[in-house]
């Protein structure tokens, strides 16, 4: 059973939330918070497994409840779950490590399907958020170091393909149809990817891409 806290500072979308992931025969809703201090104790006291956190909240906000949500022992994964996907909003969330960034207008099967996948270990992060993100990254003037650089070095031509269409934004369906193979090969890929890239996730995959010059053609 994925055990999951509800922090937002609005009772109907708690309320809505709590009806979506209650639905689901392995996933339980076993706390909730308004505030990001309530965010903060309610995961020490229940250790959830995902944290659903709202952005703009009293008492600290949601990208600072992550951040200590983060540092504690064992910690949940977070999922920030927002209205906003302002570009400040965006950076904020990736640096303080939340687990992934989807907009409240999320369908409910893909908010359903985020948590399991981020209680696994997985990112989930909303493709129109992942776009400006990477725009974000395409802007910043910092360049590759050098462990980079020589990791960059043992992808294969067809890693480096993949990396390059990751970098231009694109999802794993869409790489798939651009390299005409299958969506499953390409996870296989994207795995290696990240590992080869000591990388979390495609979006810091991407940035690594961006500080090489890449484009994608790799």
């Amino acid at each position: 059973m994925i055990k999951v806290l509800i922090a937002d500072d609005n009772d109907i979308m708690r309320r809505g939330l709590r009806l979506t992931l209650e639905a689901e025969d392995d996933i339980s809703v076993i706390a909730e918070a308004r505030t990001g201090a309530e965010a903060v104790a309610a995961t020490r006291r229940y250790l959830p497994d995902v944290v659903l956190m709202d952005v703009r909240m009293p008492e600290g906000g949601g990208i600072e409840a992550t951040r200590q949500v983060l540092a504690l022992h064992a910690p949940p994964a977070v999922l920030v779950l927002t209205t906003f996907d302002r570009d400040e909003y965006i950076e904020q969330v990736i640096r303080a490590g939340a687990a992934g960034f989807l907009l409240k207008d999320t369908p409910p099967e893909d908010l359903v399907r985020a948590v399991r996948m981020v209680r696994d270990g997985h990112t989930m992060i909303d493709p129109v958020v992942v776009r400006r993100a990477l725009d974000l990254m395409a802007a910043l003037p910092v360049q590759v170091t050098a462990a980079e650089r020589d990791a960059l070095a043992t992808l294969t031509d067809r890693e480096r393909e993949v990396l390059g269409l990751i970098a231009a934004g694109l999802a794993n369906a869409a790489i798939a149809r651009e390299l005409n193979t299958s969506e499953s090969t390409i996870k296989g890929h994207v795995s290696r990817i990240m590992t080869k890239l000591h990388a979390e996730n495609r979006v810091q995959a991407a940035r690594i891409a961006y500080r090489a010059g890449w484009d994608a053609d790799g």
